[in-house]
Formats: structure tokens, C-alpha cells, sequence
């Protein structure tokens, strides 16, 4: 039989700081398995987290960089367009994807140039040619979704029932069928992050649907405590294997590791930490609506003013993106900034978040329901405001505030579709940021039994990861599955 440390772990991540950040946190932990690892990806993806590899390779890691060319021009993308956040309108997803199905040479050469060579091919849902590749191979493919079993569940359960179907209306709430719990959603709640009206995004998620039925495995970025029915349900559902091996963020353990996660940050490490050290245990509000966030400036203010308004000390990420120029603008003429100067703290661009949502002074979250960021605030074991927005997040909503119960919903309804973010205008206004708040900080036993069953799932979540751990096994199946296949 292989040793481990002869696997070789290929890992193919979709570029978009949600897919991307997870799968480098997959790589630290599976090299520090004695595994190797090499990461595909394309050079300016790579300039973003290359400080973490780095440094990751440093502390002996085995972890090396296959870096492709990304044909942006080709497919009708500007010149260095190279990750979804990075694309000039939303609308251009369909191109995006168009570009990615054209790595797919250059990937199988690279792969026959590797050594020793590949064993097995975790890649993002997303790249469904991958599974080709890996059949090409004759390794195993393992999918890697960027959410959680229950999410995956209610898709998959609306998806073969067809129940939508029969729903003219896309404000009709109708229940999910065949869920350990009773979870109500509308038609529009459902339907994704894009107008998938274009043929071209049709068939790619038909491809992945495909992709996913032909693959050895799944690789979940959640842990079996948190949500064990559905991991159960999705199990069967799918009728393959599920491995659970997060919260995979805990992988960072030092306050350089976590500020530096996904992007080059900001703001100066110990800037953040002294403000935040300044203040009362579970005192501050941290606020971000992650890397594809398209707020309009309009309702960024409404936000803003009901930050000012909640009289509570604030971490507010801005984020980048092409409507910082315009919120400036906003926010220094309305006069926020010097009104909140003293218990306010805004970062302009990309936050350390883990850093920021394990520090003991945070109390609360005010998240748009992506993945990453719910998960990193249960194993910090913060309570959040959910602010959903598209995608599955109206299904993290759900988790968070109606079967965990460690958060409050801000109340809003419609999703917002990329590329269509101004049709919305304002859908959250600043009484119902301040009312969300206020209820989520309160101090009575409501309050408190939520911030105990968050602290709860903080402690488990840490244990799933530690040796002994159900997620910490769960990864040693998964080497042991892929050794197996190798002999």
C-alpha cells in the first residue's frame, strides 16, 4: 500500500473569494497530514493569498502553486479579469464560465506534468469539466461545495419534488418538502444569484448537476454537530459519500494567520486590535457583506444611519467594488463618520474577519448569510443579524435564526439578482437595522439563551476540528479513502 506521504492532493478552487478562501484553508490541513498539496489557480488569484502560503510553506508544509494563464480576452472579459469579483458587471458570470471551461487543456498538461502524480481532485462545484479530468486520470473526483448540508438539502428537495413548479407567485411562502424541520421560502428566495435566463448558465448548472451525480464524494466545509439530521438526510439523498471537515477557518490558530485569510487587508493589524481591545467583552457590532456584496450606496447609508442610531460601539467592512466612490461620497457629506467617530470603527476594503469575530469584544454580527462568513461566526460563537441577499443565503438565514436559533433576521424578503441591484432600492431601512440590533444585544433571556446556544456551538465546533474530533476524523477517512484507491 502508498504511504501518505506519497498522496498527492490536487486542488482546484473557483475564483471568487468565497470558493477560494476555504479550499487554502483545505490545503493547510491536509499538508499538515504529512499530504502534498498543489493548488491550481491563475497568477493574480495566486498574489492574493501567496503571503499565506507562503508562510505556510515556512512552518514546513507541503504546498506548492500550479499557476495557468486565465483567457479573460477570449471569452469577452476585460484584459486581467480574473475572479468574479473582479468582473465590471455581474451580468457577466456566463463569460466568466465560458473562460473557466477553457483552462481545461492546459489543466490536464499541467497534471501530466506533476509529480509524483495526482492521486485524487477536490474541485469546486463550479468546474464541473473537472470531473473529466479526473476520469481521464483514473483518480477520484470529490466535489467541494461552498455551504452546508442544510442548504444543499433544501436545493436538492426543491430540485427533485418540483414543487416550484406548481408556484405562479415569487412571494408565495411555501414549506420545503422531506426536512427535519418546517423551513418556509419564497420562489424568488430560490432561485439563485443570477437571472439564469441565459442559456449559457442553464447549462452550466446543469453541467455541475451532471458533474456532481459522476463524482466519488463530497467535501463540506461544516461540521456534524451543527447540523446532524441534515448531514444525515443529505447523505441519503445523494446516495455517496459526505465528508464534513470543518469549520475549516480554525486551521488558523495565530493572529497573523487570520488576519492575512483571502486578500491583502486593509487596515494595520494592530490598529484593529487595540480599538477592539478598548472596548467592553461582547460590546461591538462587526458588520460585512462579504466580497460580492452589490449594496447600493442608498441602502449602505440606511445601514450606516442605523448603526449610528443603535448607539452601540461598530466594526463596519465596507468592501471595495465600484460603489466605494459613491458611498464616500455619501458618507462624508451626511457628516456618519465624524458623528460616530468615537465608538465607530469603518474599514475600507478587505477586513480581517476571523481575527476580528474571535476577538472577545465582538457581540454581535451583522452578516449577508455567505457561508464562510456564517460558519466563521458560529465557531467564534457570535449571535448574528442575518441580512441575506442571493445565492443559498435565504437558506443560511433559516439555519441561523429558525433551527439553530443563535440569531435574529433583519427582515428582508426579496433577493437581490446581480446586475439588477438598483431595480431593488431600499429594502432594509435603518429602523430595521436598529430594531434587529437592539433585539439581538438585548440583555434579557432571550438574549441570553441566544448567546448561550451560540457559545455552545463556538465549543463544538472547536472540538469537531481537534484530534479526536468528528470533523478531525472525518479527514482522516477521506486520506484513508484516496490511500485505498491508490493501492
Amino acid at each position: 500500500m502508498a504511504s501518505q506521504n506519497q498522496l498527492h492532493f490536487i486542488l482546484f478552487p473557483l475564483m471568487a473569494p468565497g470558493h477560494m478562501i476555504p479550499m487554502i484553508d483545505i490545503a493547510k490541513l491536509l499538508a499538515q497530514r504529512e499530504v502534498l498539496v498543489t493548488i491550481i489557480t491563475t497568477p493574480i488569484n495566486a498574489q492574493r493569498f501567496s503571503k499565506t502560503i507562503n508562510s505556510a510553506i515556512e512552518s514546513g508544509l507541503q504546498i506548492q502553486l500550479i499557476e495557468i494563464r486565465f483567457p479573460s480576452v477570449e471569452a469577452g472579459l476585460p484584459e486581467g479579469c480574473e475572479n468574479i469579483d473582479m468582473l465590471p458587471s455581474l451580468n457577466m458570470a456566463a463569460n466568466f464560465f465560458v473562460a473557466l471551461s477553457l483552462l481545461r487543456q492546459e489543466v490536464e498538461q499541467s497534471l501530466k506534468e506533476v509529480n509524483p502524480k495526482p492521486s485524487c481532485l477536490i474541485s469546486d462545484m463550479g468546474l464541473p469539466w473537472t470531473t473529466q479530468i479526473a476520469k481521464r486520470f483514473d483518480i477520484p473526483r470529490f466535489v467541494f461545495h461552498g455551504t452546508c448540508c442544510f442548504s444543499l438539502l433544501c436545493s436538492y428537495n426543491i430540485l427533485v419534488s418540483r414543487i416550484r413548479d406548481d408556484i405562479t407567485s415569487d412571494t408565495e411562502y411555501f414549506v420545503v418538502p422531506g426536512l427535519p424541520d418546517r423551513i418556509e421560502v419564497t420562489k424568488a428566495q430560490t432561485s439563485g444569484a443570477t437571472n439564469a435566463n441565459s442559456s449559457a448558465l442553464k447549462d452550466v448548472t446543469h453541467q455541475i448537476r451532471e458533474a456532481e451525480e459522476t463524482s466519488y464524494g463530497v467535501v463540506i466545509n461544516s461540521f456534524e454537530e451543527l447540523e446532524p439530521e441534515y448531514v444525515k438526510e443529505y447523505r441519503k439523498a445523494k446516495g455517496k459519500k459526505v465528508w464534513c471537515i470543518g469549520p475549516v477557518s480554525l486551521c488558523n490558530r495565530d493572529n497573523s494567520d487570520k488576519a492575512e485569510r483571502g486578500n491583502k487587508v486593509s487596515i494595520d493589524q494592530e490598529h484593529c486590535l487595540n480599538w477592539l481591545n478598548s472596548r467592553k467583552p461582547r460590546s461591538v457590532v462587526y458588520a460585512s457583506f462579504g466580497s460580492l456584496s452589490r449594496l447600493t450606496p442608498l441602502q449602505m447609508m440606511e445601514l450606516a444611519f442605523g448603526l449610528e442610531a443603535s448607539k452601540r460601539p461598530f466594526i463596519w467592512s465596507i468592501g471595495g467594488g465600484g460603489q466605494v466612490e459613491a458611498l464616500e461620497e455619501l458618507i462624508s457629506g451626511s457628516g456618519f463618520e465624524e458623528r460616530t467617530k468615537e465608538r465607530g470603527l469603518l474599514i475600507r476594503g478587505w477586513a480581517p474577519q476571523v481575527l476580528i469575530l474571535s476577538h472577545q469584544a465582538i457581540g454581535g454580527f451583522l452578516t449577508h448569510c455567505g457561508w464562510n462568513s456564517t460558519l466563521e461566526g458560529i465557531s467564534a460563537g457570535v449571535p448574528m443579524v442575518a441580512w441575506p441577499q442571493f445565492a443559498e443565503q435565504f437558506y443560511n438565514e433559516k439555519l441561523i435564526v429558525k433551527v439553530l436559533k443563535i440569531g435574529v433576521s433583519v427582515g428582508v424578503e426579496v433577493p437581490v439578482k446581480w446586475g439588477e441591484e438598483d431595480k431593488a432600492g431600499i429594502l432594509v431601512k435603518r429602523e430595521d437595522v436598529k430594531k434587529a440590533l437592539d433585539e439581538l444585544m438585548e440583555d434579557g433571556r432571550e438574549g441570553e439563551e441566544r448567546r448561550r446556544r451560540a457559545t455552545e456551538l463556538g465549543e463544538k465546533a472547536k472540538k469537531a476540528s481537534e484530534e479526536g474530533g468528528s470533523s478531525h476524523k472525518n479527514m482522516t477517512m477521506l486520506i484513508q479513502d484516496v490511500l485505498e484507491q491508490q493501492s
